[in-house]
């Protein structure tokens, strides 16, 4: 029986156990199986990473009132965030890995870093 590389389809010789004429074909199709998966978690981290830098610019000393146009010009996407935490008074904090922001009224945003290590 002939058995052909999974990605090029030339024959292959050697061992009976051999899927891929050579690491160049076995890397070029582990990288097309896998680009959907891939692209879409590399789009989401993409963004979780924009947000976060976003909010460590605008608050440098770990804290800060910003209006939401100001992140959103800046480029921030609220729809992705790592986490949330609702405090003992009903507060929402929505997070980008340490840092996060809070919804205020009138269109404002505080801005927060959260330095204790996670539980």
């Amino acid at each position: 029986m002939e058995r052909k590389c999974l990605d090029c389809g030339e024959v292959l010789f050697g061992r009976a156990d051999k899927k891929f004429c050579s690491d160049a074909c076995r890397n070029n199709y582990n990288n097309r199986l896998n680009s959907d998966i891939n692209n879409l978690v590399r789009n989401i981290n993409n963004a979780l990473r924009k947000n976060r830098r976003i909010i460590e610019q605008l608050a440098p000393a770990g804290k800060a009132k910003v209006h939401r146009d100001k992140l959103t010009a800046a480029g921030f996407n609220f729809n992705y965030h790592t986490h949330t935490y609702t405090t003992k008074n009903g507060n929402t904090y929505v997070f980008c890995y340490e840092y996060g922001y809070l919804l205020l009224e009138d269109g404002y945003v505080a801005l927060v870093k959260n330095d204790r290590e996670p539980v």
